[in-house]
């Protein structure tokens, strides 16, 4: 199930919740299986290896850089993967609250990838530690490390699916400004055919190319008229509408100031000396 990280941030900002349980377990033949999940929802951090489990018939496998939940009470099926050692922490939660709705996220199973990280190792580590712990203060550190740990979950998990996101949409509009350069072209008309704002456009082209969709734009613009230059026997009047800039002096500033030298001047040079 694909989860939005934001509603998930949310759904916990709202309800309130304690930790019920927190357990580490490893790989141990000697352990029985279980045929369900515990009467508790809860979050499955693995830390090496790699088991996998299904929740009411959906497979889920277990390895470092996901982060799985699950419900209360659900089907649970267990596959030990061959000669692999394994191990993970287990935290259970119990909500507060009997107004909870059956389709909230308390009572889906559900994967987060989080990627690698040792910060979320270190403080789930960390809980199963303090949880351990006797007396009111490792009982109150406990609530607030498992938020922390719910915290940094997110928030890699919001990083990831952003990266994604990004990864796709650069692709997706530096294509078509490759293949429609030649067009009447603005940052406002590529960001709404895409449905992004324009802040949100700029930021994906200067985390991707280094620079903004403008300017990306220009640069592709001037490298394909480069080409023509050498290609064609085109004026460079013609070079420069057929690449979209309409204004032939604005083309020859702009070449210059990507060459050093006029788009006259670089053609004179690199015909009569390709080397």
């Amino acid at each position: 199930m694909k989860v939005d990280v934001n509603q998930l941030a949310a759904h916990f900002a709202h309800i309130p919740f304690q930790v019920e349980g927190v357990y580490r377990y490893a790989r141990n033949p000697g352990v029985p299986q279980a045929d369900y999940t515990d009467s508790f929802p809860g979050f499955v951090f693995p830390l090496t290896g790699k088991i996998q489990f299904q929740f009411d018939g959906t497979p889920y496998i277990f390895s470092p850089g996901k982060v799985v939940h699950g419900g209360a009470k659900m089907k649970l099926d267990q596959t030990v993967f061959h000669r692999t050692d394994w191990e993970y922490i287990l935290v259970l939660y119990r909500i507060c609250s009997s107004d909870l709705e059956e389709t909230s996220f308390s009572h889906q199973h559900f994967e987060l990838s989080t990627g690698q990280s040792p910060r979320l190792i270190e403080l789930i580590t960390r809980l199963w530690h303090v949880y351990n712990q006797r007396g009111g203060i490792s009982k109150f550190q406990t609530e607030m490390l498992f938020r922390d740990v719910l915290n940094e979950t997110l928030i890699y998990v919001d990083h990831r699916q952003n990266s994604c996101e990004s990864d796709v949409l650069f692709e997706r509009v530096s294509t078509y400004i490759q293949e429609y350069y030649d067009q009447s072209l603005t940052v406002a008309s590529l960001a709404e055919q895409n449905n992004v704002n324009r802040n949100r456009l700029s930021y994906v082209f200067r985390r991707h190319a280094g620079m903004g969709p403008a300017e990306y734009v220009l640069k592709y613009r001037i490298n394909m008229a480069q080409q023509m230059l050498l290609a064609s026997d085109a004026s460079v009047q013609q070079i420069a509408e057929t690449v979209g800039i309409a204004d032939p002096f604005y083309f020859s500033r702009v070449f210059k100031k990507q060459y050093g030298i006029s788009p006259t001047e670089y053609r004179l040079k690199f015909i009569n000396n390709p080397s």
